[in-house]
């Protein structure tokens, strides 16, 4: 039977994971949104790396995702089915975006000696799955802004004033009183 110190060290290490991935996703996302910034090349070779840190945010929450599929018709609350239609909502657009990508990729599939299918139909399919997806991502942030900003206390903000000595509670603002 494990100890309740081994179950937080596990959970805590998940978290962390979480949010050194989550952070990294978010990232290469913004970065492979804008393909002027990067150039074309950098921006289909992001578009696989991000791929494959989806694929292994996926299973990372494998275990949320098939808990949820089974209960999303019975009596569950409202926030796990609202993230589970938004995530299935992304994980539509993410794919659509890579498909779409690979279909008018002119470095991926050419260093593999393949060849897509360059179209218009192609390219605005994948514009439109990334804007959508866009909006997607930052709802996804917003709903999840409690765990991010406690993630970043836990494994960043103390860490660090405890580093350098301050108390905890000198990282709280100080209420401001007004003298009306």
């Amino acid at each position: 039977m494990e100890s309740i110190t081994t179950i937080k060290k596990s959970i805590t290490s998940k978290t962390k994971v979480n949010l050194i991935l989550d952070s990294i996703l978010l990232l290469i996302f913004l970065v492979v949104y804008q393909e002027k910034a990067t150039g074309e090349v950098i921006h289909e070779w992001l578009g696989v790396g991000i791929a494959v840190a989806i694929i292994i945010h996926i299973l990372l929450h494998w275990q949320w995702v098939v808990s949820i599929t089974q209960r999303f018709f019975q009596k569950i609350k409202t926030e796990p089915r609202i993230n589970y239609i938004l995530n299935a909502g992304l994980f539509v657009c993410f794919t659509t975006i890579v498909f779409s990508g690979l279909m008018i990729s002119r470095s991926v599939l050419p260093f593999f000696g393949l060849e897509g299918a360059d179209s218009s139909f192609w390219k605005m399919l994948h514009v439109t799955a990334a804007e959508v997806s866009l909006w997607l991502v930052a709802l996804h942030v917003a709903l999840h802004w409690r765990w991010i900003l406690d993630a970043i206390k836990r494994y960043i903000v103390t860490p660090v004033s405890q580093y350098f000595g301050r108390p905890k509670n000198q990282l709280k603002p100080k209420p401001v009183h007004s003298k009306l």
